[in-house]
């Protein structure tokens, strides 16, 4: 009697956490931007609400301070509102605002704090396999907080 196959299942993505430096980084092509680029092609990609708020605020700025034109803030925009579509996001809550974690050395900025809390929060539903920032002190505060990085 010949048994059948057991079929292979593909590989589970990658989780990614993206923090609004992360994601800026790759939108404005800054430099860095090729490899993120790179390693979150075909990721699932995760992040809190506040990089919706964080990302458009920062492209108001730019182009108010003349360092986007307003063809590339307009492009820029356009490419946002797309970008959405490939995240999953989680809203900032009362329950992620009330924790009491923190880093043990680093004291992250408020909404950098609400960044490391949320990707605690899918890390702790399903392992991410990285978090990503181009922050160095949000870096070493995810570090501390067992974050892979």
């Amino acid at each position: 009697m010949r048994a059948d196959p057991i079929p292979k299942q593909a590989p589970k993505p990658r989780r990614l956490y993206i923090d609004t430096s992360a994601y800026l980084c790759i939108l404005l092509g800054e430099q860095g931007a090729d490899k993120l680029s790179r390693e979150t092609a075909g990721a699932e990609l995760l992040s809190s609400v506040l990089l919706v708020l964080e990302a458009k605020r920062n492209l108001v700025r730019l182009a108010r301070e003349g360092d986007l034109k307003p063809e590339q803030y307009e492009t820029c925009i356009d490419q946002f509102e797309q970008d959405l579509t490939l995240f999953v996001f989680r809203d900032l809550t009362l329950d992620l605002c009330q924790t009491s974690i923190l880093p043990a050395l680093a004291t992250p900025r408020s909404l950098d704090l609400a960044h490391l809390r949320t990707a605690l929060w899918f890390h702790t539903a399903d392992k991410i396999d990285r978090f990503i920032t181009m922050d160095n002190v949000q870096e070493q505060a995810a570090k501390e907080l067992g974050l892979p990085i």
